[in-house]
Order: C-alpha cells, then sequence, then structure tokens
C-alpha cells in the first residue's frame, strides 16, 4: 500500500497523468479517429446551451479547467502580494523583461513566418506558442540545475508573468461568440463584492467552498453569456478568498505550491484552495489531455511548425534578448550565482509550453486540419526538454551544488 501511495504520489508530482491522457488520446485519434471524436464530442443532451455542445469536451474545457486557472491564478495573486515574488519593482523587473521576450519572441516569429508563407488566415494562432508550461518546466529545470538553483525561481518567475499575460490574452484576443459586457460585469463584479462584503467582512468565512460554491458559478455565467472563455471564470474570484501575509508562512520550495502554515495553526481559505485542489487538478489535466490532443500523425501541417518554431526557437530568443536588455541597458541584475549561461538553457526550458498552448489552440481555431495541425506543434514543443539537456551539456551548465554556493 505504501509502494502504491509512493507511486501515485510521483505521478502526481511530475504530471505525468497530463502525459498518460495526452498519449492515450494520440494513440485513439490514429488508431479509431471516428469513435474518439465521437466519444468526445457527442452532445450528452443534458443541458442546452446556446450556441454551444454540452458534450465531454465541453465539461472538461469549459467547466473543470477552471479549477487549473483557478490555480494558476492563486500563484499569480500570491506572487504580487507583499512580501510576494512580484510584489516589488526591483525583484520583479529581470524575469518580467524575460517574460516579455518569451512573448513577443514566439508571437512574432509565429507572424512573421504567416506572412512569409502568404498564410495570413493563420495569424489567429500567434498567441499559441506563448505559453510556458509551469510543470513540466519546472521538472526540467530540477533534472538539468538541481534543486537550489537560482536559475529555477527566475524560470518560476517567469512561468508565472507568462500565466499571467496568457490569461489576459484569451480574455481579449480570443472572445468566445459576440460579447456582452453588461452582463459580463454585472455578474463577476457581483460574485466579487459578495465575496468580500458578504462572506469575508460580514460573516468572517475562512473555508474556501462558499467563495466557490456561491461566486463561482455567477462568474462562471458572467464569463459564459458575456463572451469570455467561461474556464477564466475563478480567476477573478481567487483574490477574494481570505489570506494571511506570505510572512507568515513558511516556504518549503519556491513556488511549489508548498506553502506550510505556522506552527498549530490552519491554512487560510486561498492555500487551502491550492491543497485541496492540486491533485484533482492533475486528474482534471489528465482528461483535458485525452480531450485535446487526439491527433492524427498525418495532421501535421504549416501550424505546426509555426508553433513549433515559435515555442522551440522564438522562446529562447526573445528570453535571451530581452534580458540581455535588462541587464546592458537597464543596468539590472540577474539573480546571484545565475549567469548568462544558465540564460539560455532556461529559455528552451520555458520553450515547453503544452497545456496552456493546446488550450489557447482550441480556442484559436476551429475544428479541422488547422487546429490538429497547431495541437501537434503544441505537443511537439517536449522537443524543447531535449534541446535543453543539449545546450546545457555544450554550455557546460552543471547541477546545482551547496558547496559551490
Amino acid at each position: 500500500m505504501r509502494f502504491l501511495k509512493t507511486g501515485i504520489t510521483f505521478l502526481l508530482q511530475n504530471s505525468l497523468f497530463l502525459i498518460a491522457g495526452t498519449v492515450i488520446a494520440v494513440l485513439a485519434a490514429n488508431v479509431a479517429r471516428e469513435s474518439y471524436h465521437h466519444f468526445i464530442h457527442n452532445d450528452l443532451g443534458l443541458l442546452h446551451l446556446e450556441g454551444h455542445h454540452f458534450n465531454l469536451h465541453f465539461i472538461i474545457d469549459d467547466i473543470l479547467m477552471c479549477f487549473f486557472f483557478g490555480l494558476a491564478a492563486k500563484e499569480i495573486w500570491e506572487a504580487l502580494l507583499p512580501g510576494g515574488a512580484l510584489s516589488s519593482a526591483k525583484k520583479a523587473a529581470t524575469p518580467l523583461l524575460a517574460t516579455a521576450g518569451g512573448v513577443a519572441g514566439p508571437a512574432l516569429l509565429y507572424v512573421v513566418g504567416a506572412l512569409a508563407l502568404g498564410q495570413s488566415e493563420l495569424i489567429r494562432g500567434w498567441a499559441i506558442p506563448c505559453a510556458t508550461d509551469i510543470a513540466f518546466s519546472y521538472l526540467v529545470a530540477r533534472l538539468v540545475f538541481g534543486i537550489g538553483h537560482p536559475a529555477i525561481p527566475f524560470l518560476l518567475l517567469l512561468a508565472i508573468a507568462d500565466d499571467a499575460a496568457g490569461l489576459i490574452i484569451l480574455a481579449v484576443a480570443y472572445p468566445q461568440g459576440e460579447m456582452n459586457l453588461t452582463v459580463f460585469f454585472a455578474c463577476v463584479v457581483g460574485a466579487i463584492l459578495f465575496n468580500v462584503f458578504v462572506l469575508k467582512k460580514a460573516l468572517k468565512v475562512n473555508s474556501f467552498w462558499p467563495y466557490l460554491l456561491i461566486a463561482g458559478p455567477v462568474s462562471w455565467y458572467g464569463f459564459f453569456e458575456g463572451g469570455i472563455h467561461a474556464a477564466l471564470a475563478l480567476v477573478p474570484i481567487i483574490p477574494t478568498l481570505p489570506h494571511r501575509r506570505l510572512g507568515e508562512h513558511r516556504r518549503d520550495e519556491f513556488f511549489e505550491g508548498t506553502m506550510a502554515p505556522a506552527p498549530g495553526r490552519q491554512h487560510d481559505a486561498l492555500n487551502a484552495f491550492e491543497h485541496w485542489w492540486k491533485n484533482p487538478v492533475e486528474f482534471i489535466l489528465m482528461l483535458f489531455g485525452f480531450a485535446n490532443a487526439g491527433v492524427a500523425f498525418a495532421a501535421m501541417g504549416t501550424t505546426t511548425w509555426l508553433v513549433s518554431a515559435g515555442l522551440l526557437m522564438g522562446k529562447p530568443i526573445g528570453i535571451v534578448l530581452l534580458t540581455l536588455l535588462a541587464t546592458k541597458v537597464f543596468k539590472l541584475e540577474l539573480p546571484v550565482g545565475m549567469n548568462m549561461r544558465d540564460l539560455v538553457v532556461l529559455g528552451f526550458m520555458a520553450g515547453i509550453g503544452f497545456t496552456v498552448a493546446l488550450f489557447v489552440a482550441t480556442v484559436a481555431f476551429p475544428a479541422g486540419e488547422v487546429l490538429d495541425g497547431a495541437k501537434m506543434g503544441a505537443l511537439f514543443s517536449f522537443a524543447a526538454s531535449i534541446l535543453a539537456f543539449i545546450m546545457a551539456k555544450l554550455l557546460r551548465v552543471g547541477r546545482y551544488s551547496t558547496k559551490a554556493a
């Protein structure tokens, strides 16, 4: 039993359930394509949603993925709080400029490539290669740098800021149908005010459940009817959860979701939300991989190479160039113990854009060959991990040693 528990923990901590769901989806799409797509997209007939089919794909992408983006929002919000890693300009400046490069580089390369090939209709997918997958990039960083290397928190800061940019891009650049901002603001602002003034101020509720179960559906309805992707519904709700100052917590590891409470005290609602949902979200991501990564190998096309080029080339180039601008022109500094060779290797790690890249692809393009090609490009981003290992070897970037620190 202990061996089984250890094995499941290993799978959860390394996002291997997501990989399993992805592998199953790819196999199913290549062995029994029609059956696979029928299973994913068949209308369940349980609920009528204007302009949408209530199927497994909708349940996973528009409802369950709310909790994935909720966890992302938690990390972003926590980083912005006093004492957080993005709470001051001095702390955030260099990784934020690196993030800007990691967004602009892939987007520009994608757009230039689409125009050069005379396929301007593909420009809509410019945001697909802008993403960085926190879980997988962090896993590769630990393997290359070792635990404790200053490049790891730098990468995580970059990935968190990248997530924030991704959420804004999803909301602004990819509206879902006709926007109804009146409904959107009425529901979302109402949900926020209810959480802050009723649950938090008046009733002093410290469990995260009422905040989610009451305000969450109202916010989701506002996003859905407002024409903004409903998976983002918990993003404005998360900052309303009660939380303690970061100084009252002990960090076991930097941004790994291991916020430990002070002795004798319970988790506040914000961190209790993360601890409760962290493992279930891994299973949600497995379902997400199964529902979205099912593409035939024959689907490779122009979008495959544009997305791959953006992630594997645009990411590291953009990150390195903007960091050079930060250090050489603005006289900012890299973290102590980190050098430009580490940064180059880190840039390739950031090119793993799997989860969010897949998600953006599904909202950027309708079902068909173009979408399948873009998804294949997102899958190919795993090659960034191989490139990171190769560059680490060529640049003689070794694992972190406490004796050398």
